[in-house]
């Protein structure tokens, strides 16, 4: 009589997909996250395999050193899966064999994590959210929240089944291009939507007044010839509406003919200046005082 195959159900998959949201939950410096892989597996090894002795060593032989990002590690976790619903049904997967699976795949898949999630679509949602609450709305933290988990969760769940589907076969994909690819994709969609939000995040403004020009009458609001109260208010909106200063005097500053000539130059220097420390390894927590000290300085002074 034939032992009935055990397969693991799509709601024992789900099982796994959900504890694999806590894989750095016992991050340490030796093994890393081998600790959050076996917490990920415990649904799957105990439908596997019946017996204590045989649930132990499966768990014992997940414990070896594994790292890479926390979000594609799911086609990782589905492959293994499909290794260990394997060996539970009598083939000849060995301990070596899944745990080279998972070193083979954790380095190439490690360099995707970083420019997707972090460097592309953290930013933009976090953007938009930003956007969104600088308005004043409780829906930009919301938004945040509920669009960047739907897509985290939906992204692990559907590569966990890719890679349970695929088996060892994903092993060939991770071996060509198109890694490499997806990362040079990204890294550079992401360089150009933080390119195009500097304008927008990065804001300096010199103080020193460059000229003063009088305007000649009918060029700027009389104050003191608009009536009082709410008719006073409608007609000066009026005037500005229609061109008029608001002072008798035109003020020029440094900030004025810069934007004239190149709007955000300032900004975009800054930028780059802070990319270069860090490339010289200064730390970003230096780079934060000196700019608080400079903005400090440069305002009592008069400058900024």
């Amino acid at each position: 009589m034939t032992k009935e195959r055990i397969e693991l159900t799509k709601q024992d998959r789900l099982a796994v997909a959900w504890r694999s949201t806590f894989l750095q939950g016992s991050w340490n410096y030796e093994r890393m996250q081998n600790g959050g892989f076996v917490y990920a597996m415990i649904p799957a090894l105990k439908k596997l395999y019946t017996t204590q002795e045989e649930r132990a060593k499966a768990a014992q032989r997940h414990l070896e050193f594994f790292n890479t990002h926390p979000y594609v590690a799911s086609p990782i976790i589905g492959v293994t899966l499909a290794l260990e619903e394997e060996r539970a049904n009598g083939s000849a997967v060995d301990d070596v064999a899944i745990q080279g699976v998972k070193v083979g795949m954790m380095g190439p898949l490690a360099g995707v994590g970083d420019p997707v999630f972090w460097f592309t679509a953290r930013p933009m949602i976090g953007a938009l959210a930003a956007s969104i609450a600088l308005g004043g709305s409780i829906m930009g933290p919301i938004l945040f929240f509920v669009v960047w988990n739907i897509l985290r969760f939906a992204f692990m769940w559907y590569t966990q089944e890719f890679g349970y589907r695929s088996g060892t076969k994903i092993t060939e994909d991770v071996s060509g291009n198109l890694l490499q690819d997806v990362t040079k994709g990204a890294s550079i969609l992401g360089m150009f939507v933080l390119a195009a939000l500097v304008q927008r995040w990065v804001n300096i403004k010199f103080a020193p007044v460059v000229s003063k020009v009088p305007l000649s009458k009918g060029a700027y609001i009389e104050w003191s010839k608009l009536p009082a109260g709410a008719e006073g208010i409608k007609q000066a909106i009026t005037q500005v509406n229609s061109g008029m200063a608001i002072d008798p005097v035109k003020v020029t500053t440094l900030q004025d003919n810069l934007n004239s000539l190149i709007p955000g130059l300032a900004p975009l220097l800054l930028t780059l200046l802070c990319m270069w420390l860090l490339k010289k390894n200064v730390s970003p927590i230096a780079i934060i005082l000196g700019l608080f000290a400079v903005g400090i300085i440069g305002h009592l002074v008069g400058i900024l």
